[in-house]
């Protein structure tokens, strides 16, 4: 084979394998039913198949070189691979080595988070997304002032690559509203807030040059960061301690010299943390002093759940000089088929930001972006987020609900704002929860998949995405998921267990 795409090396696989600490009533099960080794290091690494976190058709360790990382026989790893091809999730040629496969009858995994088609709707209650259908006139009306404002627009070039000059003046007026006054100089549009993420990654960080991320973080950004060869450096969130442990963030910052730090302040994705701003000052004075870029990502900030406001500033109201580049976007608080994001930075970044587009994407759609202007400067914007906080605080009460009744022993704070849940799942693995459930019809991602390397076993994070009954009834399916795990009836009805060197 000489088409492979990836490899995995033996230190890193024996990360994602790595064991979950086992309560004492998990300590008892297991010591009834003790898997051989080979067995759980194959069911290990089938899973991390599955759920995507070990790509496939990508390389796997030599035996002796993972017996040597995991402190087991070469015999052990011998069988396990034997185990693997049997079963269809590992290929291997003489001389060649072995990499990893999918069985026939199973879909491709994926690295994202991406939703499912619509024609699964009916029966698979998708908690994979932390989107909310958007079914208020609002949209409409703003699609229809954006087609009445377009034949001026028809009349150019139609290419925009810093945004229209109209929708960067609303979103700086909406920035000044909150209390930091902005240029619409200091504004560029892009497709998404990825997209704004991924044109400051670029423009800040160079291939193999340290991110600081918060642990856990969003997936898909963790996964941006990792395509465009940044090396990751987690600082654990204490999302029931108060947020942000700044002692290790000023070692981080100190130590490991990042270029970038990317923050998620406001209802942070998955946690649903809210910082406070003497955190969010010390983490921007610290960063100016080690001069490292802090990305905000602010794309929750306005869908506070609980009160009038979340009673915070944006973290640029603390910079003093360009350390702060915000993010934002129009998906969580419209609808995330609107793919309007931005960028706010000092006047000369965006400049460059907008250079360096010109290699890209060249702009975002100009229709997209008259209708986000327009839901801003009619007023309509406040309307649809109205309309969006009640709708995400009613999926996440009852969800909440759900949980309590069929889930007692599953722990998680409720959090005042956002779109997402991070629940610990007692006893389960949620990575086997994730498989499992899924083929019980209800869709959640695993915690695995929002940390560095393995970290977050026991964690699932659960979207505000559906309200009563479809809430109720993704608590039984979850629930009946955890007792099939317990009982060692794995995704296929095969034995489960995470792999234990």
């Amino acid at each position: 084979m000489s088409q492979w795409t990836a490899s995995v090396s033996a230190a890193h696989l024996a990360r994602l394998l790595a064991p979950r600490p086992r309560t004492g009533a998990e300590d008892g099960r297991a010591a009834g039913r003790r898997l051989p080794a080979y067995r759980e290091l194959a069911d290990g690494v089938r899973l991390l198949v599955l759920e995507g976190r070990v790509q496939v058709a990508a390389r796997l360790p030599a035996e002796r070189e993972l017996a040597l990382a995991l402190r087991v026989s070469r015999t052990t790893v011998a069988a396990a691979y034997e185990a693997l091809r049997a079963e269809g999730f590992a290929k291997s040629r003489r001389g060649a080595g072995s990499w990893t496969a999918i069985p026939e009858g199973h879909l491709l995994p994926s690295r994202s988070l991406e939703p499912l088609p619509p024609d699964a709707a009916g029966r698979v209650i998708d908690l994979g997304t932390a989107a909310l259908p958007a079914t208020e006139p609002w949209l409409s009306q703003a699609m229809q002032g954006a087609l009445a404002e377009l034949p001026a627009y028809a009349a150019t070039h139609g290419d925009f690559p810093a945004g229209l000059p109209v929708l960067r003046e609303a979103i700086a007026d909406r920035y000044t509203l909150r209390g930091v006054p902005t240029m619409p100089e200091q504004i560029m549009v892009t497709t998404g807030a990825m997209g704004a993420i991924g044109a400051a990654a670029r423009r800040a960080v160079g291939y193999g040059e340290r991110v600081a991320v918060e642990s856990p973080s969003y997936a898909n950004v963790l996964e941006l960061f990792r395509e465009t060869g940044s090396r990751l450096v987690p600082v654990a969130l204490r999302e029931r301690l108060g947020g942000w442990d700044m002692d290790a963030w000023r070692r981080v910052l100190r130590d490991a010299a990042p270029r970038m730090a990317y923050v998620m302040p406001d209802f942070h994705n998955p946690t649903g943390t809210l910082i406070g701003d003497d955190q969010r000052r010390d983490l921007v004075e610290a960063a100016r002093a080690a001069g490292t870029v802090v990305v905000a990502d602010e794309t929750m900030a306005e869908l506070v759940l609980d009160g009038e406001d979340s009673g915070t500033r944006p973290m640029a109201a603390f910079d003093r000089g360009g350390t702060v580049m915000t993010v934002g976007s129009a998906s969580k608080t419209v609808w995330a088929g609107l793919r309007i994001g931005w960028v706010r930075t000092t006047p000369e970044v965006v400049r460059r930001l907008v250079s360096a587009r010109a290699y890209l994407d060249l702009g975002s759609p100009v229709v997209d972006q008259l209708a986000v202007a327009w839901l801003l400067r009619e007023g309509a914007w406040d309307e649809a987020l109205a309309a969006r906080r009640a709708r995400a605080r009613e999926c996440r009460d009852d969800l909440a609900a759900a949980l309590r009744e069929h889930t007692p022993d599953w722990e998680f704070t409720v959090p005042r704002g956002g779109m997402t849940m991070w629940v610990r799942t007692g006893d389960v693995s949620g990575s086997r929860l994730a498989v499992t459930g899924e083929r019980l019809g209800v869709r959640v991602p695993s915690g695995p998949r929002f940390g560095v390397d393995g970290a977050f076993e026991s964690y699932v994070r659960i979207p505000f995405t559906v309200s009563n009954p479809a809430a109720d009834e993704a608590g039984a399916r979850l629930a009946e998921a955890a007792r099939l795990v317990r009982s060692g009836a794995g995704a296929d009805g095969e034995p489960t267990g995470l792999f234990v060197a």
